[in-house]
């Protein structure tokens, strides 16, 4: 399809240096559309995720740790990943792409307590 798009410039008496801008340009625009696009739009979802992010619910830590906000201050949140475990970590580790796969992409999050999956005493 290059090669007849190519032909048909050329036929019709094109400068090659036309040619080679116009492939140029062609060529910024596909990256453009199929890299740094769909990489903008999910760096401006994860942080509208990390802005809505709210005391009680399930997160996934991008380490893969899973548990319920407890406490947020500012940038640094505090997980209870068990009964009466809590682990402190920034709110850049919070994963909207593994908790989502987790909980699903709906915005209603689980709410239970992480040590009442665990019933293995």
């Amino acid at each position: 399809m290059i090669l007849l798009f190519q032909s048909l410039l050329l036929q019709s008496g094109a400068n090659p240096g036309t040619i080679n801008l116009i492939f140029f340009g062609a060529m910024i625009l596909i990256f453009w559309l199929f890299l740094i696009r769909p990489q903008a739009r999910k760096q401006r979802e994860q942080r509208n995720f990390m802005e809505s992010l709210q005391k009680g619910e399930e997160v996934v830590t991008s380490s893969g740790i899973i548990g319920r906000i407890n406490k947020m201050d500012g940038e640094i949140l505090t997980l209870e990943i068990a009964n009466k475990v809590f682990i402190r970590v920034l709110k850049n580790s919070i994963s909207k792409e593994m908790t989502d796969a987790i909980y699903g992409a709906d915005k209603s999050k689980k709410t239970a307590t992480p040590a009442a999956e665990d019933t293995t005493d």
